[in-house]
């Protein structure tokens, strides 16, 4: 009994140190040191950084539009290169002269033009700078019937042309009373063929060409 008397005093000491220590206090922080994310440069700093990629971005599409103007130039120029190049749309390139021949029966200077080509032929000699006509026969040698028979048939063709509207002074003509044949005279078949008159409507004029002189 006397044992418990004793520690009785004891552990109300220890109980009344113990309701009067305090707990440890926490490590105290340097406030000089604290930036906070939403202090005024932090947000400049934050803005500065958002403006340089923005100027980064731009500058980049910059130089990929200029590339593009730079090949869109280039191909621009050398597409009107290669139009200046092209003939224009109404310039027709110059046609080879065109020969037309007219057939005459035996001994006759009647003009007789096929219906199908009549018009083609004096459309063409109305814009032709020059026609030439080429009497010929059937005859075998340079007589004075043949001759005549030669010149009337481009005549009559000459009269013909004329009257259908062709400038008479673009128009020149000729006659052969014998050769110059295109077919075999000594059958009828050949000989029909023989006895006609050429016309040929030029395109152009014809250029003289000065002769080389040999020495």
């Amino acid at each position: 009994m006397r044992a418990t008397i004793l520690l009785t005093p004891f552990l109300l000491s220890l109980m009344l140190l113990a309701s009067c220590s305090s707990p440890p206090k926490p490590p105290s922080v340097d406030e000089a040191r604290r930036r906070p994310a939403n202090t005024a440069m932090a947000v400049e700093l934050q803005v500065c950084k958002n403006e340089l990629q923005n100027t980064r971005l731009l500058a980049t599409e910059a130089g990929l539009l200029a590339e593009t103007a730079t090949t869109t130039l280039v191909n621009t120029a050398a597409r009107q290169q290669a139009l200046a190049s092209l003939p224009p749309l109404n310039e027709k390139k110059p046609r080879g002269n065109s020969v037309y021949s007219v057939r005459f029966e035996f001994g006759s200077s009647q003009v007789d033009f096929p219906a199908d080509i009549a018009k083609a032929l004096t459309d063409q000699a109305k814009a032709a700078p020059l026609v030439k006509l080429r009497g010929r026969t059937d005859g075998s040698s340079d007589s004075a019937v043949e001759s005549r028979i030669a010149r009337e048939r481009a005549t009559a063709v000459r009269d013909y042309l004329v009257a259908a509207g062709v400038d008479p002074s673009l128009i020149r003509t000729t006659y052969q009373p014998s050769g110059d044949h295109v077919a075999d005279n000594s059958g009828p078949t050949g000989r029909a063929l023989n006895r006609r008159v050429e016309i040929e409507i030029y395109q152009a004029l014809p250029v003289a060409q000065a002769a080389a002189v040999q020495r």
